[in-house]
């Protein structure tokens, strides 16, 4: 109970609204969102590989978002940006309701990858703005449990939702989405500081940041790493759910457990893991983590019920424990103050990066040589990721080796 107080009065009331709106939101989305290629796939009663295919619409768009995304965070302040996105995506989920064609679906698609980078950057913006370096790390992981509250939860309603109803899981979605909005615009205050001669800084000069940050190794290492990292993830997030039910029979209800079980992980053991791993350096940290990854790969391509599945989830979300906060933490120590925006937004690009390769990969995989094929191939790309880790110390900037840890 100390140890809970301690962390409490270390953050600013604002840190825990947003704290707040992060669980609601995210139980609202996520009662829907790992379902969504199931939902995709009755309706439209198309191959995997057209279905994952929607993915690809997503990671484009959020590719596109995630460059503009960190610029617009910058320019005109982090609060206007998670407004912009979290209606936006409040929309979005209602259109699910009416969507029957593929067209539909891919517009819809590419409408959440353009608003979900805007709040997303605009929170980790807001994290970096008020927490000093020695504490991102514990901020960022209390940040991501406060997300997966909402994950262990909201896939639970889902299962059991869903099976009458998906028009009330997206229904909750979006309400879900409108609380964070309106706690945003009358409670969260704005917290971009912005310096002496810049406020007529174009937005095409601060998209000039993007080049310069490319030419930083040790930045580009790292994205790059994530990248083939987060491969492995959106396979066990977007395909799995489908594999596992055409090929094994376990349905959305059985499957819920799946990520429950990933943020309950996070929600009681990620501040005790990162209290571990913040006492050493990020470049030998992170390869740990990655490791786990074509672990889960493995298991999951050679399980045949349940519990091989669920124990996959489990050795990825020690992975995920281990690597997440540690590389958001880690960019945020390298981006110059008022650039913090656009370099978290570029590190956003991993995702959508993995989305377009991982999802529509697998499917074709599937599709043309055998359903374990995917999973095979995501392990592959696992251990170079592991690899890829590993060659980021030779790049790393003295600033980043000398960043104090967290208490």
């Amino acid at each position: 109970m100390a140890r809970a107080n301690e962390i409490f009065r270390r953050y600013p009331f604002q840190f825990w609204l947003m704290f707040l709106g992060l669980i609601v939101s995210t139980t609202g989305t996520t009662m829907v969102w790992p379902f969504l290629t199931i939902y995709a796939s009755e309706k439209l009663l198309l191959p995997l590989a057209a279905v994952t295919s929607l993915m690809t619409f997503n990671s484009l768009s959020g590719f596109v978002s995630s460059v503009i995304a960190g610029s617009l965070v910058d320019r005109f302040g982090r609060k206007g940006m998670m407004v912009i996105g979290l209606f936006g995506m409040a929309i979005v989920y209602l259109g699910y309701i009416f969507a029957v064609e593929f067209w539909q679906f891919a517009l819809l698609m590419l409408l959440s990858g353009s608003f979900n980078p805007l709040y997303r950057v605009g929170t980790d913006a807001i994290v970096a703005d008020m927490i000093p370096p020695a504490d991102r790390i514990q901020a960022y992981s209390l940040i991501r449990m406060g997300r997966n509250v909402g994950v262990a939860t909201g896939p639970l309603l889902g299962g059991l939702v869903l099976s009458r109803s998906y028009n009330i899981g997206f229904t909750a979605a979006a309400l879900a989405l409108t609380f964070f909005c309106l706690l945003t615009i009358f409670f969260l205050k704005e917290t971009l500081q912005r310096e002496e001669g810049k406020s007529n800084e174009t937005l095409r000069d601060q998209l000039k940041v993007i080049s310069q940050a490319l030419k930083d190794k040790a930045f580009t290492r790292m994205v790059s790493s994530f990248t083939l990292m987060e491969i492995c993830a959106t396979l066990m997030w977007v395909v799995l759910a489908v594999y596992i039910k055409q090929n094994h029979g376990i349905v959305e209800s059985q499957y819920s457990w799946l990520p429950t079980t990933n943020a309950l992980m996070v929600i009681f053991l990620q501040v005790a893991i990162t209290r571990i791993t913040q006492r050493h350096s990020p470049t030998k940290v992170m390869p740990i983590g990655a490791a786990f990854y074509p672990a889960a790969m493995i298991l999951v391509a050679t399980s045949n019920n349940f519990w091989g599945f669920f124990l996959a989830m489990v050795i990825m979300t020690f992975g995920e424990l281990i690597t997440a906060p540690t590389a958001t933490a880690y960019v945020a120590n390298l981006a110059p103050p008022d650039q913090r925006g656009r370099y978290l937004g570029f590190f956003g690009l991993a995702w959508y990066v993995a989305l377009a390769v991982g999802p529509m990969g697998a499917g074709f995989l599937s599709d043309t040589i055998s359903i374990q094929a995917p999973w095979y191939a995501g392990a592959i790309v696992g251990v170079i990721a592991v690899l890829s880790f590993l060659s980021l110390r030779k790049v790393e900037p003295h600033s980043v080796l000398s960043q104090p840890a967290a208490d």
